[in-house]
């Protein structure tokens, strides 16, 4: 598989897993969160846990020290696991969750294939998981164009993430105004005009130029500006014809045409951004939809066929709802020893043992996987691709309310 989808693939589960990490919090200061980067040492990590347990010694609260205690407990079971950090490093978020009417459960859930590098050591105990490194990694990286003109300032740059990166600013030398008569003022007026067409050809040019190396990363150009002069270049084809191609149609009136333009222009072209990579989730299931209706579809849905589909490499996309949340956990009961498999809601109470009827803290968690990552793990054998679909558009909704949140489009068609 290509280190792109790779990465995507890393970042889908990501994705799923602080969905969960952020809903979750803990009585007091018993969830713990650990983050370990690539070059630390398991030891120094496991070193700096045993010692918070020796200080959670201390807390006064029988019950906060008990899951205190118990919460590093399991982070240094957890640690035996590795040898080493990994590639990316790792992150433990382990403790006692409220699920509700009074109860509590400990979960365990570990990132060991973050899809960039964790930057540093960090222990943290709270009523929330600390989740700042990772967040950080979902900042989308896609890019788009900015490009704001008048006829005295020009400026561009691009937009990626959170970041606005002002390339160049450029000052023209139009005049604004003359004072002269007669047949004068139409050879100035003229002189005017060409100082402003190659104000507007260098502005572009120089735009363009930084712009082109970056093209299959970039989105979208948007272009702004306080008055017509935004529109006038945009018509007129100054910009290189691949460029051209990429402008967003809406042009965006602010306030300058300098880099606080640009912040400006980020500012009202959101929505603008946000409808951009809605349209290409629209695009990627209206073209299933109108696929699964075929006599022969190379397209399926549904938890079961999409699997069976799955376990044949036949799937080449996988479309899955950001609505899915089911859970597959492996437990365990403490009182009889039976293993079994379940699958629930992650903020639900754990069910009772099948085999004894024992419940509560006689229940543990021995290992989860949500269905998304199951499923993306299974797709990526075969080199399938996974594609989250939002429900904020209607083909999305439809995704997840008609097909189960869960589709595939096939390489070939199955019987």
């Amino acid at each position: 598989m290509a280190d792109d989808e790779e990465k995507q693939n890393r970042r889908l589960k990501l994705k799923f897993n602080l969905e969960e990490l952020r809903k979750m919090k803990g009585s007091g200061t018993e969830l713990v969160t650990v983050y370990l980067p690539p070059d630390r040492q398991i030891s120094d990590v496991r070193q700096l846990l045993q010692n918070e347990h020796g200080q959670a010694a201390n807390i006064k609260s029988k019950s906060t020290k008990k899951n205190v205690q118990g919460a590093i407990e399991s982070a240094l079971s957890t640690l035996n696991n590795f040898k080493t950090a990994g590639e990316r490093g790792l992150a433990i978020f382990v403790g006692a969750i409220i699920v509700g009417n009074n109860k509590t459960r400990m979960i365990n859930i570990t990132v060991d294939d973050p899809p960039d590098e964790i930057q540093s050591v960090r222990y943290r105990c709270d009523s929330t998981f600390e989740l700042d490194q990772l967040e950080d990694m979902l900042i989308e990286k896609a890019s788009y164009g900015l490009f704001v003109i008048d006829r005295s300032e020009s400026c561009y740059g691009i937009a990626s993430g959170k970041k606005i990166h002002a390339q160049e600013y450029l000052p023209s030398q139009v005049p604004s105004k003359h004072g002269r008569g007669g047949q004068s003022a139409q050879r100035f007026e003229r002189l005017i005009e060409e100082a402003a067409h190659n104000f507007f050809k260098k502005s572009a040019e120089r735009a363009c130029n930084y712009w082109l190396p970056l093209i299959a990363d970039i989105k979208g150009i948007i272009v702004g500006g306080p008055g017509a002069t935004k529109d006038y270049v945009v018509n007129r084809n100054y910009f290189h014809h691949e460029i051209q191609k990429k402008i967003i149609p809406t042009r965006f009136d602010v306030g300058y045409s300098n880099e606080s333009g640009l912040r400006e222009l980020v500012e009202n072209a959101g929505s603008v951004m946000e409808e951009i990579e809605l349209d290409g989730e629209r695009r990627i299931v209206e073209k299933f939809l109108m696929e699964v209706v075929k006599p022969y579809p190379k397209a399926t849905y549904g938890e079961k066929l999409v699997i069976d589909a799955l376990n044949q490499g036949a799937v080449n996309t996988l479309l899955l709802s950001e609505n899915l949340r089911k859970q597959i956990l492996i437990l365990e009961c403490s009182s009889c020893k039976h293993k079994w498999e379940a699958s629930i809601n992650r903020m639900d109470p754990l069910p009772p043992c099948p085999s004894c009827n024992s419940d509560g803290e006689d229940i543990k968690e021995i290992s989860s996987k949500s269905l998304v990552e199951e499923l993306t793990e299974i797709a990526s054998r075969s080199s399938g691709k996974t594609i989250l679909i939002s429900t904020d558009t209607e083909e999305g909704a439809t995704l997840y309310r008609g097909f189960g949140g869960i589709a595939a489009m096939l390489r070939y068609p199955m019987s």
